[in-house]
């Protein structure tokens, strides 16, 4: 059965803050990555749990988009109860690591 996927406000102006960013509306190439981004948001309606879960909250998934320097992290909840997938917020990675990598320490 399919999930309905909905944008919370914060992924919502997420979506326009990178859209502007990007230039999506000025280039070709912005625009087909940026297209990619909204059909990798909304192939969440079949298969949401194929999304990894984040290390602070075992509710909260996510998937990546995009290639070195620009990664986006999609973060959303999946409702069983409602069959909604909630997109949450999406955002920048500045810095990768490998999970068996020491973590980073303050300075």
């Amino acid at each position: 059965m399919a999930y309905r996927v909905r944008l919370l406000r914060r992924a919502e102006l997420d979506l326009d803050r990178i859209f502007q960013f990007i230039d999506a509306s000025g280039s070709l190439s912005a625009a087909r990555w940026f297209n990619g981004l909204e059909v990798l948001i909304q192939s969440l309606e079949r298969l949401p749990q194929r999304g990894m879960v984040t290390n602070y909250d075992r509710h909260v998934h996510f998937l990546l988009y995009g290639n070195k320097p620009h990664i986006y992290q999609i973060l959303y909840r999946i409702n069983e109860a409602s069959k909604t997938v909630s997109v949450s917020h999406i955002r920048h990675i500045r810095h990768i690591r490998h999970g068996a990598r020491k973590p980073l320490q303050s300075l």
